[in-house]
């Protein structure tokens, strides 16, 4: 599902008389390609017990869909085998933005090369190993290579604005 057209979108600020914040704004403080070093994303998944789990993890927007790396025997990436749902929050330029959904592992050979470029073009030298990702290092989160490629099916996003028109506003997807 891409992340272009909300179908539904809230004002969550209304209380305090403040516009609607349109999901444009958004999608141009994600951009494109990898989100790089300087911006803090941080997914959230849920155990097996129920306890939930964060940890840093690297970003790219690509063809409107939101990509991140993860070594198989992470926690991150044992949680979601067993569950799926998670959410990608991350402070953008202006907003802070929070990504509801499911994440599923990519194998299609022709997304990877896709995605892994734009993580190349971000700087970090990953390279496309068989239905995975293999680099000379990577985040000490992800785990050793190599690393499996996920795509954030997103469902429910929310924004607010960090500066001058503030805002906060929910899109369902």
């Amino acid at each position: 599902m891409s992340i272009r057209a909300p179908r539904e979108t809230a004002n969550l600020a209304e209380l305090y008389d403040q516009d609607l914040m349109p999901w444009e704004r958004a999608l141009e403080a994600l951009g494109t390609g990898s989100l790089g070093p300087d911006t803090p994303c941080f997914l959230s998944t849920v155990r097996p017990n129920g306890r939930p789990h964060s940890a840093g993890v690297g970003v790219v927007e690509h063809d409107g869909g939101i990509y991140f790396a993860s070594g198989p025997g992470t926690r991150k990436s044992r949680n979601l085998a067993e569950n799926p749902a998670c959410t990608l929050s991350m402070r953008l330029d202006g907003l802070d933005l929070i990504l509801e959904g499911e994440a599923h592992r990519v194998v299609d050979g022709e997304t990877l090369e896709e995605v892994v470029a734009a993580f190349r073009d971000g700087g970090w030298p990953a390279a496309v190993d068989g239905d995975a990702i293999t680099a000379p290092y990577s985040a000490q989160s992800a785990g050793p290579p190599p690393w499996h490629l996920y795509r954030l099916n997103v469902r429910t996003a929310f924004g607010l604005g960090l500066r001058e028109p503030h805002g906060a506003s929910r899109w369902r997807f």
